[in-house]
């Protein structure tokens, strides 16, 4: 299991679209998730946790998939780049999925995150492309999908494409990271 990578893009976007738009650099926000991001905040943010939920803690303050993940689409014949899935951080190096509950990724040099959980994939995927979300369904046990991870912000800080990314696992034993 790798424990370093580097961070291939950076997206974010205001109002909750599908895809997030490519920056330069965000900013993440301790107990809050990226700066400027619709899905920023406390509390939950996603547009139907929200309606039934609307206190529940956001465990899905940042959302990461690896470039591997979207090489290995684009090579299925879904053309799908960075930010495209609704990711603000692209990966490459790491092999996101199969990394244990509550690992936690320090980002560039201050930035600091904890993973909750498995991206589940929605019915929103297909729209954005046709048969797409069947791609993201995992055949391995324990790994249910494919379509990126949850995390949490611990630490502030700014990140940025380039920016290096120490793995940090828990204590044993591991926990798999459950779908949110």
């Amino acid at each position: 299991m790798a424990l370093e990578g580097i961070v291939f893009a950076v997206s974010i976007d205001s109002k909750h679209r599908f895809s997030k738009i490519l920056r330069l650099s965000v900013t993440l926000v301790a107990g809050h998730g990226i700066e400027g991001d619709a899905h920023y905040g406390q509390f939950v943010k996603h547009r139907y946790l929200t309606r039934r939920y609307p206190r529940s803690p956001n465990l899905r303050q940042v959302h990461l998939i690896s470039s591997e993940m979207l090489n290995a689409l684009r090579v299925a014949g879904y053309d799908v780049g960075p930010g495209e899935l609704g990711e603000n951080i692209t990966t490459t190096g790491l092999d996101l999925e199969t990394l244990p509950l509550d690992t936690r990724l320090r980002i560039g040099t201050s930035a600091c995150i904890l993973l909750t959980g498995l991206r589940s994939p929605c019915v929103l995927i297909d729209r954005f492309r046709p048969g797409l979300k069947s791609r993201l369904v995992s055949d391995e046990p324990g790994q249910p999908f494919t379509a990126g991870v949850m995390a949490i912000v611990t630490k502030s800080g700014d990140v940025s494409p380039g920016d290096a990314i120490r793995v940090i696992l828990p204590a044993t034993p591991h926990r798999l990271l459950p779908p949110l």
